[in-house]
């Protein structure tokens, strides 16, 4: 099997998720995935696409992450994966679609107006 690579993306995180028959074994930047994320629910998150296909161990993952934080990097890693899953096998997409993990969550952060402390906020006002 060749490799099969997808993108995933979330807040201002790239996932670039690169996925081949293996044993299992989940790379991120060069570390394993229990260093990188040290919290179990973020290896959680990255897994769940696996985990709902029952193919936890028969792909070695390889991802590169680049931007945002640990919760939008996670997410952007579930979305890639999900997409790679896709790429070698179509009928699974009804499956991952249904839990949500192929869509792209497009929220992210509104940015800061000129003349004001924040996106929204205002300065106080002062009637005198």
């Amino acid at each position: 099997m060749e490799i099969i690579n997808a993108l995933g993306r979330r807040k201002a995180a790239v996932a670039r998720v690169y996925l081949r028959a293996g044993s299992g074994k989940i790379t991120i930047n060069d570390k394993e995935i229990e260093s990188y994320f040290p919290n179990p629910l973020l290896q959680f998150v990255v897994r769940q696409p696996l985990a709902k296909l029952g193919v936890e161990g028969s792909y070695d993952i390889k991802i590169n992450l680049k931007g945002g934080g640990y919760t939008g990097q996670s997410e952007a890693a579930r979305l890639g994966i999900a997409r790679a899953l896709v790429k070698i096998n179509p009928e699974d997409k009804a499956a991952l679609k249904a839990e949500g993990f192929m869509t792209r969550d497009s929220r992210s952060v509104e940015r800061k107006k000129p003349g004001q402390p924040g996106a929204r906020r205002r300065f106080q006002f002062s009637k005198r």
